[in-house]
């Protein structure tokens, strides 16, 4: 279950997105493992009723080009592989089976889709790096 296609580039993430909506982004140790248990919420220790994924189709009010917001989603949860190198960031579509305690969306019934490549990964940070005021602080409404 772990043997799946590597994509190596943002830009052949962003023709997968276009081709099959309803994808999202996982960082762990990958399908085969993720098949045995459900993601766990640490703060109460309950077990979540999917697994928590980062969406890859834009919201409809984004309006930059969709290779920012892979960037930003592909961001939003890289500590997770940098805290274990037994974990990967690989694409999964699933049934949307409720939200977890960051309001990300739980998946069940998981297809796996891809592995995305450290190189991708790096495109992405740096993308991100680029475009993005990650390091101002907390949103303002104002």
């Amino acid at each position: 279950m772990d043997e799946l296609p590597v994509l190596n580039a943002l830009s052949a993430l962003r023709a997968l997105v276009a081709t099959r909506p309803g994808l999202h982004v996982r960082y762990s140790e990958g399908p085969a493992k993720d098949a045995e248990q459900r993601s766990l919420d640490t703060e109460s220790g309950l077990q979540l009723p999917g697994l928590s994924v980062n969406p890859l189709d834009p919201e409809p009010w984004w309006t930059r080009p969709i290779d920012d917001w892979l960037a930003r989603q592909l961001c939003q949860y890289e500590h997770l592989a940098a805290s274990n190198p037994d974990r990967y960031a690989w694409v999964l579509r699933g049934r949307h089976v409720g939200r977890g305690p960051d309001c990300e969306p739980l998946l069940d019934g998981i297809e796996p889709v891809a592995r995305l490549a450290p190189c991708l990964l790096e495109e992405a940070r740096h993308r991100y790096e680029m475009h993005f005021a990650a390091e101002q602080g907390p949103e303002s409404d104002e």
